[in-house]
């Protein structure tokens, strides 16, 4: 796409809906240190810097779903899926917030131009998996819509950790 182009109609809106959620999100982090990001302050153990990092992790596997199909998501039998998990909502040591968010963006830069390009009708097979409808196919509409809500909700959850850390509100 040429910078002379505009985008209209559902790809605008879903560029402008997951660059708003991811805003908001970021904002959280905001002037906060690698200790601070890195911090569970309330009874979760979440933390700002965990929860953008799941957030980009989130992103990067669905649209490697989009990209790929099903096998995307599989998960690897021969890997411990649990610690791979934990691991993704927290910042390891050697981690920064810096180098999270410098990830984000470079995934969300790569999310948006397929935004831009991608055939939205475009569908696979969901992988088999509990919390998936047995059948199911997604297209890349719908993935679109699944990474503005991830998003969305886990802004609200780094909004009330940063809150706990400063006082300081995304919104208010």
């Amino acid at each position: 796409m040429t910078t002379t182009e505009i985008l209209t109609g559902e790809r605008a809106d879903l560029l402008e809906s997951l660059q708003q959620h991811r805003y908001f999100l970021t904002f959280t982090a905001k002037g906060l240190t690698d200790e601070q990001a890195a911090s569970s302050p309330t009874v979760s153990a979440l933390s700002v810097g965990g929860l953008i990092k799941h957030v980009a992790t989130v992103e990067e596997n669905w649209v490697k779903f989009i990209e790929e199909g099903t096998s995307a998501l599989e998960a690897d039998p021969d890997s411990d899926a649990y610690d791979s998990h934990e691991r993704n909502f927290r910042m390891e040591p050697g981690e920064t917030l810096e180098s999270i968010l410098e990830r984000y963006h470079k995934i969300a830069a790569h999310t948006d131009k397929l935004v831009e390009t991608v055939d939205m009708d475009l569908s696979h097979k969901l992988p088999s998996a509990p919390w998936f409808p047995e059948g199911k196919a997604w297209s890349a509409r719908r993935v679109f819509a699944h990474i503005i809500a991830e998003t969305s909700q886990h802004a609200g959850h780094a909004d009330i950790i940063r809150e706990t850390i400063d006082g300081q509100k995304t919104m208010g």
